[in-house]
């Protein structure tokens, strides 16, 4: 389809055929999860604060839902697109079968800069977005969560658009909510929280232990800001942190919570606790683990070479290119695949859905105890089947994720 053809959904495509490919996986099976089941693109009007009306382009794409509602965060960003969000329901999909929760991936997103509206406006975008959409969403069909440039009021908004749709509040129609309204202790630190079990996992792996780790981490918004923070908790030393306009280092050690107590419109390379240094050069620091946590396609044939980590935990996603994989591995870098790596978001999400049907919550430890179990379980199965088959982590991730929700398809049948 020419509408998907985008850099991150031929990466996704050329990552699920180089499974299929050594899974032998059935070719009826394979045409069907190469593209999404269900894919929307709406107009979403905004009337602007100074009264002329702007039209943003939405989308929300549900990839597979054989094993249950589908799952997906939202996304504003101007780069968003249609083949960008399909590329991110199939990974959503392989994460959630991967960790054995019972949903299908999704993903939405409207073509935006948020940092560009006012408060007013984005509410207005996000409430017609969340009533173009409505006919696809709701807790037993598919259930939004946050993504890059969406948070907690987003979906708190969104859960009020659709309940105000039925009549009645239905706070398991989204995730990532504020507690007030059925949000869940521990949600919006999970996907950070998850990456920091799996680095732990990969450091026992390897005989390295926390306290001798250096660290650095490209991105420090929700995922990376939270990985530093709780690594450094744990003993290890964060020697470098970026946002979009660059980065800071320290051979000692940054003040991760200084870092996290300065403005948030303060670019980081303009604090006084480090040196300035690029996005590229960030990449290329001497350390043991190096965690992207920004964008996708970060690392790419041209800059692989020169990584110095010993452990690539991939808290973004689809940080890396198939060509960049291939040099890791001639490198000996051991890999945390990204739908492995950052699955604590969905994990916790599900504990939120659940605790949401129930109308039953459960603590903070409750959810941390569970997301650690769920997520080293998650890392074991996967350890275990690179070791057995002789593939890297990022296949073995993949082809368990895809195993699992072909086992779906060839239970449930083609329909007629």
């Amino acid at each position: 389809m020419l509408e998907l053809d985008t850099p991150t959904f031929r990466l996704a495509v050329a990552q699920f055929d180089q499974a299929a490919e050594i899974m032998d996986l059935d070719p009826n099976l394979r045409e069907r999860l190469k593209l999404p089941q269900r894919s929307l693109v709406v107009s979403v009007p905004v009337r602007m604060d100074d009264g002329h009306v702007e039209v943003f382009t939405g989308y929300r794409v549900q990839h597979d839902s054989s094993r249950g509602p589908s799952k997906g965060g939202v996304r504003y960003h101007p780069d968003v697109n249609l083949g960008e969000v399909a590329a991110l329901a199939m990974w959503m999909t392989w994460k959630c079968a991967l960790a054995g929760l019972p949903y299908g991936g999704a993903k939405g997103g409207v073509a935006v800069a948020p940092n560009r509206l006012s408060s007013a406006e984005l509410q207005r975008l996000t409430r017609r977005y969340a009533a173009e959409i409505f006919p696809l969403i709701g807790p037993d069909k598919d259930v939004p969560a946050p993504d890059v440039g969406t948070d907690a009021q987003i979906m708190a908004w969104m859960m009020d658009t659709y309940s105000q749709q039925v009549g009645y509040a239905v706070p398991g129609v989204v995730t990532g909510k504020p507690l007030s309204i059925g949000g869940s202790l521990g949600r919006e630190e999970a996907t950070g929280r998850g990456v920091v079990y799996v680095t732990q996992e990969a450091l026992k792996h390897l005989k390295l232990s926390v306290e001798n780790t250096t660290v650095v981490i490209q991105g420090f918004g929700n995922v990376g800001s939270h990985t530093a923070r709780i690594m450094q908790q744990q003993g290890a030393r964060i020697i470098a942190v970026s946002d979009v306009h660059g980065g800071i280092y320290n051979s000692k050690g940054l003040d991760v919570m200084a870092l996290l107590r300065r403005d948030p419109s303060q670019p980081l390379h303009t604090t006084k606790l480090g040196e300035a240094i690029t996005n590229e050069e960030l990449l290329r620091l001497e350390c043991t683990v190096l965690v992207p946590a920004a964008l996708s396609e970060q690392i790419t044939h041209k800059n692989a070479g020169s990584l110095k980590c010993r452990i690539l935990s991939e808290g973004a996603n689809g940080p890396t290119t198939l060509e960049a994989d291939r040099i890791l591995s001639e490198k000996g870098i051991f890999v945390i695949p990204d739908i492995l790596a950052n699955s604590g978001g969905v994990i916790v999400s599900y504990f939120e859905w659940v605790q949401d049907l129930q109308r039953f919550f459960w603590s903070a430890t409750d959810i941390q105890n569970r997301l650690q179990s769920i997520i080293t379980s998650a890392f074991q199965r996967t350890l275990h089947f690179s070791t057995e088959r002789r593939v890297s982590m990022r296949m073995a991730a993949l082809m368990s994720g895809i195993d699992q929700v072909a086992q779906a398809h060839l239970q449930r049948g083609l329909y007629p």
